[in-house]
């Protein structure tokens, strides 16, 4: 048995709103025990919640907005583009990034994979 689709698109939502507007500690509740995040892909992998809680504290305090652009599940996985912008002084850094998670029964995250690098990222 596998989640449900609209299982895996709360938990898409919830992680994209999140990561602007959470915390850290909220984003990492998403995930289930033995996770991995490979973010962006070519990075290390993370594989323990404390490294995992170590990548997302980085966006703890920023503000930040996001939308999800549009997402799609296959089984129990699900890729998903959405946009992410980061508000520093007067400077506007945007970045749409495409994820690919894999979700357990309960539609916890069990891997997260973020395509994206430095040359997607706008700055306005």
């Amino acid at each position: 048995m596998t989640a449900s689709r609209e299982s895996i698109l709360e938990t898409v939502q919830r992680y994209v709103d999140l990561v602007a507007t959470g915390t850290s500690a909220e984003v990492v509740a998403l995930y289930a025990d033995g996770a991995t995040v490979e973010d962006p892909v070519g990075s290390e992998v993370r594989t323990t919640p404390e490294s995992i809680a170590e990548f997302y504290g980085a966006l703890d305090g920023l503000e930040q907005e996001a939308r999800l652009i549009h997402a799609r599940v296959a089984g129990n996985e699900a890729a998903f583009a959405f946009e992410l912008v980061t508000k520093v002084g007067d400077q506007r850094y945007t970045l749409a990034p495409v994820d690919v998670m894999t979700f357990d029964d309960d539609g916890k995250i069990t891997s997260m994979r973020a395509f994206w690098s430095g040359e997607d990222m706008v700055i306005s």
